[in-house]
């Protein structure tokens, strides 16, 4: 019996162990499948972008025109602890890189050239590089036609597949496929927009002049100052398609002259900032039907302003909390507060940006600083952004840059 009961105990002993072994191993199979299914998922769109903190460093990107004293592309590290501005002088030669993109994954950087003899067809052109995240020394890669003449603005989606161009003189809204290493390749399409307005001087045809993308990726968003209307495409990254969604665009009134496009974090909201007209759209946003239906237009000028002026950028702060458009002859930005239910707008204040013409600004990824560049001043001004009243306070003195016109950030490392 003794013995027959040590056999029992170490038969138990052993399938316990064999228990063990075997649920190890399941697990083992299963971690296995896992990051199989992880990595197959992973290869088929980009990481989520990283995520900004004030203890980081920044590379601010500067587009300019070339016309004059400018180079090309020029840089500066960002210190967004302190606030602090390092330059690093020209990074990339290159001819009227009026507008820049950053890749999602922040190893490549995009600009247009805003000309209209790359090629025969005299179209313009955009060009790709890669940015060096310690030195932001920027290496190119490729450069190809824009599809359309005078490219003045264009994005990367976000599994940084598609390039999405607005061609302001032809008034051709185009998409270039990104091939991995980040140079741009052979796919895409190209869409031509007919139409004018009631301004016989500045809208005699389309000009197409922002592309956007959708929160939801779906959309491409595209504001013609010619026609008066906010056109709605739907897209297909993966393969850079692009083809009119149904509606095909809102309109904004006669005149106003749609520029710049910017959504809302929620997804819920989409403004359109007017040149001609200075004033902001507010349009509800049907993410599901890909419909903008607007709601409010407001003036970005105090109304006893009456010299001639006219907008440009357009920007929704990372909270959500308030909207910065800027306005070139009154040159200031205009501060809105932003009613978080309804979307609709509230003037807060205009804020001189201490010279002449901000063609453009961008807010930084931390949501603390406002970065303004005056285009015939050759200077860019740094605002610290309060963060309860969305108010801009000059942060430092001007610096020089010559012709700026775009601001794009970068981390460093």
């Amino acid at each position: 019996m003794r013995w027959r009961r040590v056999g029992l105990a170490l038969a138990l002993r052993a399938a316990v162990r064999f228990d063990r072994v075997m649920r190890k191993s399941f697990a083992a199979g299963l971690a296995i499948v896992a990051t199989a299914i992880f990595v197959s998922c992973g290869n088929r769109a980009e990481p989520a972008p990283e995520k900004a903190t004030a203890k980081d460093e920044y590379f601010a990107y500067i587009g300019t025109y070339t016309k004059g004293d400018s180079e090309g592309i020029y840089a500066y590290r960002f210190d967004a602890a302190s606030g602090h501005l390092g330059p690093l002088g020209a990074v990339a030669k290159i001819r009227e890189p009026s507008f820049l993109a950053i890749h999602p994954n922040s190893r490549f950087l995009y600009a247009v050239s805003e000309i209209d003899d790359y090629d025969e067809d005299n179209n313009g052109s955009v060009s790709a590089f890669e940015i060096d995240r310690q030195s932001g020394a920027l290496t190119p890669l490729n450069t190809v036609s824009s599809k359309g003449a005078w490219p003045c603005h264009l994005n990367v989606d976000q599994t940084g597949k598609t390039l999405a161009i607005a061609n302001y003189r032809s008034g051709t809204v185009a998409t270039i496929s990104l091939e991995t290493g980040g140079k741009l390749g052979s796919g895409g399409a190209a869409i031509q927009n007919s139409g004018s307005s009631v301004n016989p001087n500045r809208q005699e045809g389309p000009h197409a002049h922002s592309a956007d993308f959708s929160p939801d990726n779906r959309y491409l968003i595209s504001a013609d100052l010619g026609t008066d209307q906010v056109l709605v495409f739907r897209v297909d990254p993966a393969t850079a398609v692009l083809e009119p969604n149904d509606p095909a665009f809102a309109k904004v009134n006669p005149g106003a002259g749609p520029r710049h496009f910017a959504f809302h974090p929620s997804g819920k909201f989409g403004y359109v900032i007017n040149e001609l007209q200075s004033t902001v759209t507010a349009f509800n946003w049907d993410a599901e039907r890909g419909v903008l239906a607007e709601m409010q237009t407001i003036s970005t000028l105090p109304e006893d302003y009456a010299e001639p002026t006219n907008t440009a950028e357009i920007e929704v702060h990372p909270s959500g909390k308030f909207l910065y458009g800027s306005n070139r002859g009154h040159d200031s930005i205009a501060v809105f507060a932003i009613d978080e239910k309804n979307g609709k707008l509230k003037a807060v204040e205009r804020t001189s940006t201490q010279g002449k013409t901000p063609r453009s600004f961008a807010v930084d990824p931390t949501g603390q600083f406002l970065f303004a560049v005056n285009q015939n001043t050759n200077n860019l001004v740094v605002f610290r952004i309060d963060q309860q009243s969305g108010r801009l306070t000059q942060e430092g003195e001007p610096l020089q840059v010559p012709s700026p016109v775009c601001v794009k950030f970068v981390k460093v490392g």
